[in-house]
């Protein structure tokens, strides 16, 4: 079976009768993810809430909790091994009240001292920077959901881009709840890898769509789901064969690029695994509760029109 879903064939597979398992699934996650958000909420990083972080650095190495130790009176302290091999740690603490971000940087250098360290990074962000740069990344996400809304509606119709719209909103929530539900860190290397993976979603549904929208024109008298059904299968080889390529490079990344990008490939990651199940399972199948008969040479002929 697996091997199958690999080798180009004509594939007859009846998405749109496993559609409420899709949803039900799809719903889930959703629910899931919102729960977590709610109870948990986000680790928020340096970026978002502030602080200092500093990269340190030994010939040696590390004992974390000797470290964890001796900066036991810094205010939210966390401290992580980066690397394999215990050589490196990455230290996150807000200043206390009153308190510089240089002068938490100038306590950890004078307890840890110089001889035996060195400081590879040091990072100082204040809280308001971190609540703008909160705020202009949700913007930033929510104006990319509607920018490609938008185009989706001008180059189909409007009830591919309400397809594609709900589908990437549940891919971005589902991914931001799995940060939230497993207290990953969320930052702005985060924010970039979602909003990377939802090009990426968005170009996974529109090749399908328009495959459905060439069945539309093709098979007039075919039912919906009949067309939906061919939609997925004439592109379902393309789809996980890109899908498991773009994944596989993703974990090589998550192995290889270390605590820095980290959090980046998680969520292409998971981005590529729920985008991927979204645009089979969610994006496609709503299509069948709208009128899309007659749209598939309606939305042509207005595209060319508006190009000349």
């Amino acid at each position: 079976m697996f091997k199958k879903l690999f080798s180009k064939k004509d594939y007859h597979f009846d998405f749109m009768g496993m559609r409420r398992i899709g949803f039900a699934i799809a719903l889930v996650l959703l629910l899931g993810s919102v729960a977590s958000f709610m109870t948990k909420g986000l680790n928020y990083g340096i970026d978002f809430q502030g602080g200092v972080l500093i990269e340190v650095s030994s010939e040696k190495t590390i004992d974390i909790q000797q470290v964890r130790s001796q900066l036991s009176f810094l205010k939210d302290l966390s401290i992580q091994s980066a690397g394999l091999t215990g050589q490196l740690l990455l230290i996150q603490a807000q200043p206390k009240e009153g308190e510089t971000g240089n002068v938490l940087v100038n306590q950890v250098k004078d307890v840890l001292g110089t001889k035996d360290y060195s400081y590879e990074r040091v990072e100082v962000i204040g809280p308001t920077i971190g609540q703008e740069l909160k705020r202009n990344s949700l913007i930033a996400s929510v104006l990319a959901l509607l920018a490609i809304s938008v185009y989706i509606w001008f180059r189909f119709e409007w009830p591919f881009a309400i397809g594609c719209l709900l589908s990437l909103t549940f891919t971005l929530i589902s991914v931001v709840g799995f940060f939230a539900l497993f207290g990953w860190e969320f930052d702005m290397v985060v924010v970039a890898g979602i909003l990377s993976l939802a090009g990426y979603s968005c170009n996974d549904t529109i090749v399908t769509y328009d495959r459905v929208r060439e069945c539309l024109k093709k098979f007039k008298t075919r039912s919906v789901d009949e067309i939906l059904n061919m939609g997925i299968n004439e592109t379902l080889s393309r789809t996980i064969l890109t899908s498991t390529g773009t994944l596989i490079m993703v974990i090589v990344l998550m192995i290889m690029a270390g605590t820095t990008l980290q959090g980046f490939s998680i969520s292409l990651a998971l981005g590529v695994v729920i985008g991927t199940f979204s645009s089979i399972f969610v994006a496609v199948p709503l299509l069948r509760y709208f009128d899309i008969k007659n749209m598939g040479e309606s939305a042509d002929n207005t595209f060319q029109a508006s190009a000349k």
